[in-house]
């Protein structure tokens, strides 16, 4: 988590809602990521181990979207 707040603060506005909610996303769902996947690794219910599979597969797919989004859209500044 602290690692999440720390990408986080340190992205910088680019005075665009949209790039900024999916530069912001990112260190979201990475942390995301990386919870389930501890939860895979130490996690013992069968229920909590489902659900964090399911996590990696939609985070996983979502930070990739956001990727391409980001790679299709060069940063915009409001005026």
């Amino acid at each position: 988590m602290k690692v999440m707040h720390v990408r986080m603060s340190s992205i910088s506005p680019s005075g665009d809602d949209d790039t900024d909610f999916v530069r912001l996303m990112l260190p979201h769902h990475q942390a995301a990521l990386d919870m389930a996947r501890t939860e895979l690794l130490s996690g013992k219910d069968p229920q909590m181990r489902r659900l964090a599979q399911e996590i990696i597969t939609d985070q996983q797919s979502e930070i990739q979207l956001m990727q391409l989004w980001l790679n299709s859209h060069p940063t915009r500044s409001r005026k």
